[in-house]
């Protein structure tokens, strides 16, 4: 953690920041899904089990504003099917940095996170 930041917990601080860049469930999965490259939207439907189109198209159109992924092939307005999203430098860095560290972190918490739920 950062020395000295956020001492007070204030409303801009940067756990909160950070916090919100996975705030919705499926951002996070859509940007372990990129990190193997470029991808259609169409691909990214199959890669995804479980996401439907509406859900997908307002992650990508969150992950877009963010800076976190970039559209090719099309302006950013649009959803057109011949676009290819992939991850933006910023993008790479959190998707293969501390969002890849937190999924490690619960693949090796597992049996702990599920007894957890279930005890709850």
């Amino acid at each position: 953690m950062i020395e000295g930041s956020c001492e007070t917990f204030v409303s801009d601080c940067q756990v909160r920041a950070a916090a919100e860049l996975i705030s919705h469930a499926w951002d996070p999965v859509v940007l372990s899904a990129l990190r193997l490259g470029p991808t259609r939207r169409k691909e990214l439907l199959t890669r995804i089990a479980g996401v439907s189109d509406k859900v997908l198209t307002e992650a990508l159109r969150r992950l877009l504003a963010r800076g976190l992924v970039l559209k090719d092939g099309a302006d950013q307005m649009s959803t057109r099917a011949g676009a290819v999203y992939r991850l933006s430098p910023l993008g790479e860095s959190f998707a293969n940095g501390p969002l890849a560290q937190l999924a490690q972190w619960a693949a090796d918490n597992q049996d702990d996170l599920i007894a957890s739920s279930v005890t709850s």
